[in-house]
């Protein structure tokens, strides 16, 4: 699979100077976890889970989290269970009918460790569609038990299963045992450093334990006790030494499409052709807050996003896309011959680079453009988006 996939080869010849490459779930780790780019979460208990998963893979899904936790009430868990079990067992029958489309990385959240190996053993040969499992409110006290039915779920299956600790205990939100949580957690996932794919941030539940909810023209960074959490875990688990894990930006709840958007850059930006038609989708699609959050989720050293309506997932890869100048400074500061360090003039003449205290930034960037493409000169977010919306490929 590839981000921008479902583009025809002509349309995405034109967005970008170096395109996506393809990955698979067996591809390395550090680089799967960039991949996910906007993981869309979908009730297990939904009927028809598999043709919704092909649906989305054809919209340039590649990731998802099927939920059995937050998303369906605590009678349903059963009926979730057993429809994960058919709705697997479908798509492994019929997912080869659909060789144009893989199938994206696919998770399941649960609720507790033994649902682990238990789904395992129940999803028989269909348990090669599975990447890994979601492990919801994790601490170091609650996270032990989850990874270790995940280390015996792989052994019993063969194959390789990567967990997603999901952050959102109020022991990690509380200021008085906060630092003490996260040293715990950072010890545990450490311990299994080769099966924790990338961390999440579940900031709805940080809100609801004081009763808070962000409008829709608020991000996350806006809510100062959410904000802060943010940094901590950051600070803590997202380091670029060696170190740390990629964290993933938090769900963006609001998917009524009718907020301000994001009209300047729309009058400002060409089109692939289509305008008013393209015009028209992306002023439907694209939300202020949601974009502005995105990119304060990069600022903020987070990757991709938790995503719970598919018209979150465009903006999320179009803002992941790293742009032409992103791509000439990283390339400059990594050039053999800067090895030893100085400052030099970005190639855009409009910044300074300076190679030692940027290289992390630059290697984080590199990778990125592996995975996500890097766009063409002049081509902007608007482009993309635009060409990354449902129907806009001709």
């Amino acid at each position: 699979m590839r981000h921008f996939g479902h583009l025809s080869p002509d349309v995405r010849a034109t967005l970008f100077h170096r395109e996506p490459a393809e990955f698979t779930a067996d591809s390395p780790q550090r680089l799967l976890a960039v991949a996910l780019g906007a993981t869309l979460y979908s009730p297990a208990t939904r009927q028809r889970l598999a043709a919704d998963v092909i649906k989305q893979a054809k919209r340039g899904v590649v990731s998802m989290v099927l939920c059995l936790e937050d998303s369906i009430g605590d009678g349903d868990v059963a009926a979730g269970e057993d429809n994960l079990v058919r709705q697997f067992t479908e798509l492994a029958e019929t997912g080869s009918c659909h060789p144009g489309t893989p199938l994206p990385l696919l998770f399941i959240r649960v609720r507790t460790p033994d649902q682990i190996p238990d789904l395992v053993r129940r999803l028989g040969p269909a348990v090669r569609l599975l990447t890994g499992f979601v492990l919801p409110k994790f601490t170091a006290l609650r996270g032990v038990p989850f990874l270790e039915a995940l280390t015996a779920a792989e052994a019993s299956c063969g194959q390789r299963l990567f967990a997603m600790p999901v952050l959102e205990s109020p022991e990690l939100l509380h200021l008085e045992s906060r630092t003490e949580t996260l040293q715990g957690i950072a010890r545990t996932v450490d311990a299994y450093r080769d099966r924790v794919l990338a961390l999440r941030l579940g900031v709805t539940d940080f809100c609801s334990a004081y009763g808070l909810r962000r409008a829709p023209d608020m991000t996350a960074y806006d809510v100062r006790i959410v904000a802060s959490v943010i940094a901590d875990v950051v600070n803590v688990l997202g380091r670029a030494d060696g170190t740390g894990f990629t964290v993933t930006g938090p769900v963006w709840e609001y998917f009524r499409l009718h907020e301000r958007m994001f009209k300047p850059q729309l009058r400002q930006s060409p089109f692939l052709g289509r305008a008013e038609e393209l015009r028209t989708s992306l002023i439907e699609h694209a939300m202020d807050g949601l974009l502005r959050e995105i990119e304060l989720d990069r600022a903020n050293g987070l990757q991709g996003k938790t995503c719970i309506h598919p018209s979150h997932v465009a903006p999320v890869h179009a803002l992941s896309v790293v742009s032409h100048e992103e791509f000439s400074d990283a390339a400059d500061i990594l050039r053999p011959e800067r090895d030893g360090g100085g400052v030099l003039r970005s190639s855009y003449t409009n910044k300074m680079n300076e190679v030692k205290p940027h290289r992390a930034w630059a290697e984080r960037t590199l990778l990125r453009a592996e995975v996500f493409g890097v766009a063409r000169e002049g081509v902007s977010f608007v482009e993309l988006l635009a060409a990354g919306l449902p129907g806009t490929d001709a």
